[in-house]
Protein backbone atom coordinates (compact mmCIF):
# COMPACT_ATOMS: atom_id res chain seq x y z
CA UNK A 1 0.00 0.00 0.00
CA UNK A 2 1.27 3.35 -0.93
CA UNK A 3 2.59 5.70 2.06
CA UNK A 4 -0.12 8.25 0.95
CA UNK A 5 -3.42 6.05 1.15
CA UNK A 6 -2.69 4.75 4.54
CA UNK A 7 -1.79 8.13 6.53
CA UNK A 8 -5.35 9.05 4.72
CA UNK A 9 -7.41 5.65 5.75
CA UNK A 10 -5.10 6.12 9.40
CA UNK A 11 -6.46 10.10 9.86
CA UNK A 12 -10.49 8.94 8.37
CA UNK A 13 -9.70 6.22 11.56
CA UNK A 14 -8.68 8.50 14.18
CA UNK A 15 -11.26 10.89 13.20
CA UNK A 16 -13.73 8.31 14.16
CA UNK A 17 -12.40 6.98 17.42
CA UNK A 18 -10.91 10.27 19.20
CA UNK A 19 -14.26 11.92 18.94
CA UNK A 20 -15.12 13.84 21.71
CA UNK A 21 -18.88 13.36 23.27
CA UNK A 22 -20.63 16.82 24.02
CA UNK A 23 -23.83 14.94 24.97
CA UNK A 24 -24.51 12.04 27.73
CA UNK A 25 -26.96 9.13 26.06
CA UNK A 26 -28.75 7.19 28.24
CA UNK A 27 -31.00 4.15 26.93
CA UNK A 28 -34.06 4.19 29.03
CA UNK A 29 -35.94 1.39 27.55
CA UNK A 30 -35.83 -1.17 24.68
CA UNK A 31 -39.15 -2.99 23.75
CA UNK A 32 -39.32 -5.81 21.24
CA UNK A 33 -42.32 -5.49 18.80
CA UNK A 34 -43.57 -8.38 17.01
CA UNK A 35 -46.11 -7.64 14.01
CA UNK A 36 -47.90 -10.44 12.15
CA UNK A 37 -47.78 -10.30 8.64
CA UNK A 38 -48.54 -13.12 5.96
CA UNK A 39 -44.98 -14.28 5.73
CA UNK A 40 -44.86 -14.75 9.39
CA UNK A 41 -43.56 -12.63 12.27
CA UNK A 42 -42.03 -9.08 12.05
CA UNK A 43 -39.37 -8.30 14.57
CA UNK A 44 -38.36 -4.80 15.20
CA UNK A 45 -37.20 -3.33 18.46
CA UNK A 46 -37.95 0.15 19.61
CA UNK A 47 -35.61 2.33 21.73
CA UNK A 48 -36.16 5.29 24.16
CA UNK A 49 -33.07 7.27 24.92
CA UNK A 50 -31.89 10.52 26.65
CA UNK A 51 -29.51 12.83 25.92
CA UNK A 52 -28.08 15.87 27.49
CA UNK A 53 -25.27 17.77 27.62
CA UNK A 54 -25.77 18.24 31.76
CA UNK A 55 -25.58 22.12 31.48
CA UNK A 56 -29.28 22.33 30.64
CA UNK A 57 -30.09 21.25 27.50
CA UNK A 58 -31.47 17.54 26.87
CA UNK A 59 -33.59 15.89 24.55
CA UNK A 60 -35.40 12.72 24.05
CA UNK A 61 -35.77 9.77 21.03
CA UNK A 62 -37.97 7.49 20.49
CA UNK A 63 -37.68 5.08 17.53
CA UNK A 64 -37.44 2.36 15.75
CA UNK A 65 -35.62 0.00 13.56
CA UNK A 66 -34.79 -4.10 12.58
CA UNK A 67 -32.16 -4.79 15.05
CA UNK A 68 -31.20 -2.82 18.80
CA UNK A 69 -27.88 -1.18 17.51
CA UNK A 70 -29.77 0.98 14.68
CA UNK A 71 -32.81 1.81 16.83
CA UNK A 72 -30.75 3.09 19.43
CA UNK A 73 -28.70 5.50 16.62
CA UNK A 74 -31.83 6.66 15.41
CA UNK A 75 -32.89 7.60 18.82
CA UNK A 76 -29.77 9.47 19.58
CA UNK A 77 -30.37 10.91 16.37
CA UNK A 78 -34.04 12.32 17.11
CA UNK A 79 -33.08 13.55 20.56
CA UNK A 80 -30.48 15.96 19.39
CA UNK A 81 -32.82 17.41 17.09
CA UNK A 82 -35.02 18.29 19.83
CA UNK A 83 -33.03 19.25 22.38
CA UNK A 84 -35.35 21.31 25.37
CA UNK A 85 -33.10 24.53 27.04
CA UNK A 86 -33.66 24.40 31.05
CA UNK A 87 -32.80 27.21 33.19
CA UNK A 88 -30.88 26.16 36.26
CA UNK A 89 -31.24 28.14 39.73
CA UNK A 90 -27.38 26.79 41.00
CA UNK A 91 -28.05 22.85 40.75
CA UNK A 92 -31.67 23.07 40.55
CA UNK A 93 -34.71 23.96 39.43
CA UNK A 94 -35.95 27.53 39.62
CA UNK A 95 -40.15 26.68 40.26
CA UNK A 96 -41.98 23.96 41.12
CA UNK A 97 -44.02 22.62 38.64
CA UNK A 98 -46.94 19.38 38.00
CA UNK A 99 -47.33 18.58 34.23
CA UNK A 100 -49.73 15.64 32.79
CA UNK A 101 -48.52 14.32 29.05
CA UNK A 102 -51.18 11.44 28.22
CA UNK A 103 -51.73 8.87 31.21
CA UNK A 104 -48.87 10.43 33.00
CA UNK A 105 -48.84 13.02 35.48
CA UNK A 106 -44.90 14.31 36.83
CA UNK A 107 -44.51 16.64 39.91
CA UNK A 108 -40.80 18.48 40.12
CA UNK A 109 -40.10 20.68 42.62
CA UNK A 110 -36.98 22.55 43.93
CA UNK A 111 -34.38 21.01 46.50
CA UNK A 112 -31.83 22.39 48.57
CA UNK A 113 -28.02 22.02 47.67
CA UNK A 114 -26.72 18.39 48.55
CA UNK A 115 -30.20 16.62 48.73
CA UNK A 116 -29.44 15.12 45.61
CA UNK A 117 -32.26 14.05 42.72
CA UNK A 118 -35.30 12.51 45.10
CA UNK A 119 -37.01 11.13 42.04
CA UNK A 120 -38.09 8.06 40.26
CA UNK A 121 -36.37 5.72 37.32
CA UNK A 122 -37.43 7.84 34.41
CA UNK A 123 -37.77 11.00 36.09
CA UNK A 124 -34.34 10.44 37.15
CA UNK A 125 -32.43 10.14 33.97
CA UNK A 126 -34.08 13.13 32.38
CA UNK A 127 -32.78 15.51 35.07
CA UNK A 128 -29.63 13.71 35.22
CA UNK A 129 -29.00 14.76 32.10
CA UNK A 130 -30.31 18.10 31.77
CA UNK A 131 -27.36 18.78 34.39
CA UNK A 132 -30.19 18.86 37.28
CA UNK A 133 -28.47 17.84 40.72
CA UNK A 134 -30.94 18.66 43.16
CA UNK A 135 -34.66 18.01 42.56
CA UNK A 136 -37.99 16.50 44.19
CA UNK A 137 -39.75 14.31 42.19
CA UNK A 138 -42.71 12.07 42.26
CA UNK A 139 -44.49 10.00 39.29
CA UNK A 140 -48.44 10.43 39.63
CA UNK A 141 -50.10 8.86 36.88
CA UNK A 142 -48.99 5.59 34.85
CA UNK A 143 -45.76 3.46 35.03
CA UNK A 144 -45.47 3.31 31.66
CA UNK A 145 -41.62 4.96 31.05
CA UNK A 146 -42.31 6.69 27.66
CA UNK A 147 -45.24 8.53 28.59
CA UNK A 148 -43.25 9.43 32.08
CA UNK A 149 -40.25 10.40 30.47
CA UNK A 150 -42.22 12.87 28.05
CA UNK A 151 -44.10 14.40 30.25
CA UNK A 152 -40.91 15.08 32.40
CA UNK A 153 -39.60 16.64 29.34
CA UNK A 154 -42.70 18.83 28.98
CA UNK A 155 -42.49 19.91 32.69
CA UNK A 156 -39.21 21.34 31.78
CA UNK A 157 -40.34 23.19 28.66
CA UNK A 158 -42.74 25.00 30.77
CA UNK A 159 -40.13 25.58 33.65
CA UNK A 160 -38.72 27.30 30.88
CA UNK A 161 -40.80 29.20 29.58
CA UNK A 162 -42.22 30.46 33.24
CA UNK A 163 -38.65 32.08 33.58
CA UNK A 164 -39.16 33.87 30.26
CA UNK A 165 -41.92 34.71 31.14
CA UNK A 166 -40.53 36.33 34.65
CA UNK A 167 -37.00 37.57 33.08
CA UNK A 168 -39.18 39.74 30.91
Amino acid sequence: MEPEREVWISKMFRNDFNEVKEFSETVVQINRISKKTKGGNQIRFSALVVVGDKKGKVGVGLSKAGDVRNAIRKAITAAKKRMVIVPLRGTTVPYSVREKFSAAEVLIKPAPPGSGIIAGGPMRVVLDAAGIRDASGKILGTSNKISNVYATLKALETISKLDERNQK
